[in-house]
């Protein structure tokens, strides 16, 4: 019987997130963004930083009319304190997880109502409260690892490689 228990304890530990030291030593590290965005919502949005060792990211790594967890590891979260417009559409107060489908002339955002997942796998589209098209750029220069940034007048934008696609937050 404890055998049992102890098994059940194990697994149950197993299944946890992982602690804070053991995702910082990952090769894809986490990161946070936090902004006040105008009309005072706070912003927060948690991900991972995978990098493209050479590899072509979108496209490849990342293919093109698929959905992608919008980092690595976990799914990406993006959360706010009070109801936005996110490229003029409503998103109401709360934690969602944020999800992209890239392609060459057009990124659908996605906002998702499960938070808590581990990358895409179990992805839902009956759980999307919102999605919002965007524009990708190609920039001149490379960015070696996933980057997402925030300002203050609610620009989001989300960069990789020579490519970056921005989206309104107010």
């Amino acid at each position: 019987m404890l055998l049992l228990a102890l098994g059940f304890q194990l697994t149950a530990c197993s299944e946890q997130a992982p602690q804070t030291e053991e995702r910082a030593a990952r090769p894809s590290p986490p990161a946070v963004v936090t902004t006040t965005v105008p009309g005072g919502a706070r912003l927060t949005i948690r991900y991972s930083r995978p990098s493209a060792k050479d590899r072509k990211v979108f496209g490849g790594l990342v293919p093109y009319g698929q959905v992608w967890r919008t980092g690595a590891n976990e799914a990406t979260t993006f959360a706010v304190d009070k109801p936005v417009l996110v490229q003029g559409q409503p998103l109401p107060a709360g934690q969602y997880a944020l999800f992209t489908i890239p392609a060459e002339k057009e990124w659908t955002i996605i906002f998702n109502n499960t938070a808590s997942q581990w990358g895409a796998y179990e992805y839902q589209a009956a759980q999307d409260t919102l999605r919002v098209p965007a524009r990708p750029v190609v920039v001149p220069e490379s960015r070696e690892q996933f980057t997402i940034s925030a300002d203050s007048t609610g620009q989001v934008t989300l960069a990789w490689e020579k490519t970056q696609v921005t989206f309104a937050v107010k």
